[in-house]
């Protein structure tokens, strides 16, 4: 539940901050190309017999792998066939997968305080990835105006319905269902930069568990100052903090941490918690004591309680060191063939293929707006990743400027194209790389 709107440091951990409303024109484009949207077999991955590439396998597929439910023709829908494709892959779900193996390990750790507090974690993977705007945002007290909720970086389906842009969507109904400890993991969507850590779909575990009655007795009647310093607040802190830490220690060993304090609008106190990994600190989670409204809101008033939540992608990249967010993706059978269930080791890389460089530059308003533009990049990479799909390593801006005389706002691009699996031929991606000066232009830029 918490780092979904922490900083942009890490894949799963990011909310972009930036707002705009997607093209009309761009939307459009997206669902004539619906009928383009990738469909899968449900045969089973083969083993490659050589050492050349083997040939991309279908993955078993779960039952939201349904492309139409989310290529909607609503004019608020800003889902493209590439993000519909990924809906349903169920990664989280498949044991010998690092984010499945990640997972595992993670559930096997809660499973294990049944015996030690008599806590049972009742585990909830899956869960429609469509859910509202109430329960992704105004269950968790995200102001209407907050920039996540934007489409620039959230893609919806209508404009009440989404792609749940973290687990937390469903901490609301799983409070008023009765359920007093729960994990929840699943896939999860926004609209982002493109680089080796970042990815428009990626997997998160959310964590709740609400205190006994008998251990928040004092906690009655205390206004919200009183709250915060009360032995009661303190008690869940640390129950919270000593839980975290023992799920560290079971993944990474014993390891050094720290708690740095946070803010999130759905918990209070909040925190981050970083582990001494590799000889640099780094941040694996957010967490906190869930905040009395989101309880209430879930008619859980009652009770008080905390929760944590963490990025799949970001845990599976260290303890694997696997170097491209893009490999969990992939079919290649020398990817999968390395790991197996419960098992976690290094990732060996199998190829390392040259990249193919691109630039491109382009005006984002004209002279008669020159003072308004309403550029957002999120729009720009979201429609070069699906023109390009993961051909697209990164892209970076790697100038900018405004003319002195007319107020023109000016920028240029580089995007890196690399297979994992293949060299690519600049024919091939000079092919790409002029439909997407194509596509650029529905977005209103006018190309230099």
């Amino acid at each position: 539940m918490m780092i979904q709107l922490a900083s942009r440091r890490a894949a799963g951990h990011i909310l972009p901050l930036l707002s705009s409303r997607v093209p009309q024109q761009l939307r459009c484009n997206h669902l004539r190309r619906c009928s383009a949207a990738a469909t899968f077999s449900t045969l089973k991955p083969t083993t490659s017999q050589a050492s050349t590439p083997a040939a991309p396998q279908a993955p078993p597929l779960g039952k939201y792998a349904v492309p139409s439910r989310y290529l909607q023709p609503h004019p608020s829908n800003n889902i493209t066939p590439h993000i519909a494709s990924l809906v349903g892959r169920d990664l989280h779900l498949r044991p010998s997968h690092p984010i499945g193996i990640i997972r595992s390990k993670i559930q096997e750790y809660f499973a294990s305080l049944s015996t030690d507090n008599n806590t049972t974690y009742t585990i909830f993977d899956a869960e429609d990835p469509i859910v509202t705007a109430q329960q992704c945002f105004d269950d968790l007290l995200i102001p209407p105006d907050h920039p996540g909720r934007a489409p620039s970086d959230t893609y919806y389906v209508t404009d009440t319905s989404l792609l749940r842009t973290h687990t937390s969507a469903h901490q609301s109904q799983h409070l008023r269902s009765g359920v007093d400890a729960f994990l929840c993991c699943g896939d999860v969507y926004r609209r982002d930069e493109i680089d080796a850590t970042h990815y428009p779909a990626f997997h998160q575990m959310e964590g709740v568990k609400l205190m006994s009655n008998e251990s928040m007795i004092g906690a009655d009647g205390l206004n919200e100052e009183q709250w915060l310093q009360s032995p009661e607040c303190q008690l869940i802190e640390a129950d919270l903090k000593a839980t975290l830490e023992g799920l560290m220690d079971h993944l990474f060993g014993p390891t050094e941490k720290r708690w740095n304090d946070d803010f999130f609008p759905f918990t209070q106190p909040s925190y981050e918690l970083e582990i001494y990994h590799n000889d640099e600190w780094m941040e694996v989670l957010g967490c906190g004591v869930i905040h009395e409204q989101v309880l209430h809101l879930s008619n859980r008033s009652d009770r008080r309680g905390w929760a944590f939540g963490l990025g799949l992608e970001r845990l599976a990249m260290i303890l694997f060191k696997i170097p491209d967010i893009r490999l969990f993706w992939t079919e290649d059978e020398r990817f999968h063939r390395q790991f197996k269930e419960g098992q976690i080791v290094e990732f060996q890389p199998y190829s390392k293929f040259p990249p193919v460089f691109k630039d491109i530059a382009f005006w984002t308003n004209d002279e008669s707006t020159a003072k308004k533009d309403d550029f957002v990049e999120n729009d720009f990479f979201d429609l070069v990743r699906s023109t390009a799909g993961d051909l697209v390593e990164k892209i970076e801006m790697i100038d900018s400027f405004t003319h002195p005389k007319t107020g023109r706002s000016s920028r240029c691009y580089r995007i890196s194209y690399r297979s994992m699996d293949r060299n690519l031929t600049n024919e091939e991606i000079d092919g790409l790389q002029f439909k997407v000066r194509d596509e650029t232009a529905t977005l209103g830029c006018e190309l230099r």
